[in-house]
């Protein structure tokens, strides 16, 4: 990229004017939006849009004289890449919440300068850290400025697509009933009145769905759960008549969704409003009258749509078959491809991406992709949120000598479910040590999914059990090692979080949740390996039967051979291996009616015991 004709040069410089213009000494850029989305509309990408570091996580500072991106050890490779020539410095942090940037802001600004961030978009947490460390170093915080809609007059408006409903079979609790469900939560706390911001979270309670957010089924709105009724805050002309009747008779009254904070400073004096301190803005928390009692809690939908029911478990394990033959057809074709001379030079990690994407639109109930799929060819694969792109990609080929890997991660969004499945190939000959990486990486996997443990343990417990057998010899990843997953909903949810975070009362692993078990390696420059399933937490008997409490296990929900091929045998124990096969009788079992021709046979070759 020529540095002096950089986009990204020019649009921080057009920030540093913004910053000027609003008596400012640096901006805050957070990747969020008015409901702390994971995966955010265009018009709340203004990080990316102003540095070209397109990871889904990092943080934005410009000062009048530097700008730099903080991002964790999973965007690094990627962030250097996107990052030459723009003149946005990439400063490595050691996880997604870590604050490096408010160090790095208090060294820059001088004391009785001002730090702008738009408090629409800053988390209440994020908020209060920012302000404490901006005080301590003598310096102002402004949250009631825009930086970004000054810089970016081009900048995209609200989203419009339409939203609809989430009907039966698939939609196995009518929206009154769990109206009702979150009204008991809410008298629990003594609470009159209930916020909810959280796009995932509305969708639930709701039965709704829409299309404003790239791979999720969500739509932008606020909720307001009065003691009579509830106000649906959502852009105008997005749900049609016969819905807004639909929605009138559950008691739900639609609003503009720009309307959401008068309507929170006109509650009562003697309103208690029940928020969720994570799933707030500071710009809705202090739209609420000063008068006005509040009570901090998890929001009643959080925990209650990470507990599947039965009736819901059933039409995800029915989406996982469907997902399953799909793979069956996509793996197929991939292997004739790569051993036909007509696609050598023409087989890339974007051709996978079409193809698989075209195997699951063939398969009933599919909906779209659940994420952007990450096709990893050789060292490609070692960037955990790597995504291939028609500027930058690999061409797949078998190389001379020893091969490589690849790693394809992919979901796919089903009306009865929502997917995610990683799975690592050879391509070519496999060495020694990708085996040995390969089975370090399954017997985590394989760990993990056969663990039992009491129910509430807290899931950030369960991550060292996945990691066992590769610091056994001497490997670790970066990421965590599992995340809630929706039902036909956001792919990562939570509460429950198998991983390094700091455990909380409300991680506790409970029946019905589906969470995904995905350890990993990665070789910078050379490979990567993650092996996914999602599982399902099920009750389970123990040889005490009962006496030391209620136990709890996982069901394997996701149907897809694991390559057997970069096995190092010698690494299996037999109990491993006894999985291994049970997994792929099963596997076998349920997805064998589902195809026939080429990717039948697949199956049954991928399937054969070890």
């Amino acid at each position: 990229m020529d540095t002096r004709t950089s986009p990204y040069r020019l649009r921080i410089e057009r920030i540093r004017d913004a910053l000027q213009a609003d008596g400012l000494d640096a901006v805050v850029v957070p990747s969020s939006d008015p409901h702390l989305s994971e995966y955010l509309p265009e018009r709340w990408q203004g990080r990316a849009w102003a540095s070209g570091f397109t990871g889904s996580m990092g943080t934005l500072v410009v000062t009048r004289a530097g700008a730099a991106v903080f991002a964790d050890s999973r965007y690094w490779t990627q962030a250097e890449a996107e990052l030459a020539g723009t003149g946005t410095e990439l400063v490595r942090i050691p996880t997604g919440n870590a604050t490096a940037h408010l160090d790095w802001l208090a060294e820059r600004v001088p004391a009785g300068g001002t730090v702008g961030v738009d408090g629409q978009v800053l988390g209440l947490a994020a908020a209060a850290a920012l302000r404490a460390r901006l005080q301590a170093a003598g310096i102002a915080l402004r949250t009631d400025v825009d930086v970004i809609a000054h810089a970016w007059p081009e900048r995209p408006g609200l989203p419009q697509a339409p939203v609809y409903e989430h009907r039966a079979p698939h939609a196995v609790t009518p929206r009154a009933a769990k109206l009702a469900r979150v009204r008991e939560a809410m008298a629990r706390h003594g609470a009159t009145h209930h916020l909810v911001s959280t796009v995932d979270d509305i969708a639930w309670l709701f039965n709704l769905r829409g299309a404003d957010v790239s791979y999720n089924p969500v739509f932008l709105a606020h909720a307001l759960l009065g003691p009579a009724g509830t106000q649906l805050f959502v852009a105008p002309g997005k749900v049609d008549a016969a819905l807004q009747a639909a929605l009138a008779a559950d008691g739900v009254q639609l609003a503009d969704y720009a309307a959401a904070p008068a309507a929170l400073a006109a509650l009562p004096a003697d309103a208690r409003v029940l928020i969720d301190p994570r799933r707030v803005t500071l710009g809705m928390r202090e739209a609420l009258p000063p008068g006005v009692a509040v009570v901090e809690a998890l929001n009643p939908s959080t925990l209650a749509k990470s507990r599947k029911e039965a009736a819901e478990a059933a039409h995800v394990r029915e989406a996982m078959a469907e997902d399953g033959a799909a793979m069956c057809a996509f793996y197929a074709w991939f292997e004739q491809a790569l051993a036909d001379p007509a696609w050598r030079g023409r087989l890339t990690e974007l051709t996978i991406d079409e193809q698989l994407s075209a195997a699951r639109a063939r398969r009933p109930g599919y909906q779209g992709p659940s994420f952007a799929t990450i096709a990893g060819y050789a060292g490609n694969g070692a960037m955990p949120h790597y995504r291939a792109t028609p500027e930058s990609h690999a061409v797949i080929e078998v190389p001379d000598g020893e091969g490589t890997l690849l790693l394809i991660d992919s979901g796919g969004q089903y009306l009865g479910g929502t997917t995610d499945i990683t799975r690592v190939w050879p391509i070519g000959r496999v060495g020694d040590a990708q085996r040995r990486d390969y089975t370090r990486v399954l017997q985590g996997t394989i760990a993990l999914s056969r663990t039992r443990f009491p129910r509430g343990t807290l899931s950030p417990m369960l991550d060292a059990i996945a990691r066992a057998p590769l610091w056994q010899a001497g490997l670790d990843y970066g990421h965590g090692t599992g995340h809630g997953v929706g039902y036909f909903l956001a792919v990562h949810e939570g509460p429950q979080s198998i991983s390094r975070a700091l455990p909380e009362p409300a991680m506790a692993m409970e029946p019905g949740m589906i969470t995904s078990i995905e350890p990993g390696v990665y070789r910078p420059g050379r490979w990567g390996v993650r092996i996914e399933n999602l599982v399902l937490t099920v009750p389970v008997d123990t040889p005490e039967g009962g006496q030391f409490g209620d136990f709890l296990g996982f069901e394997t929900l996701t149907l897809c051979p694991i390559d057997t091929r970069c096995i190092d045998l010698a690494l299996l124990r037999d109990d491993e291996r006894r999985w291994l096969n049970d997994y792929h009788a099963q596997v076998r079992e349920r997805l064998q009616p589902r195809v026939d021709g080429d990717a039948r046979r697949w199956l049954l070759e991928r399937t054969e015991p070890i």
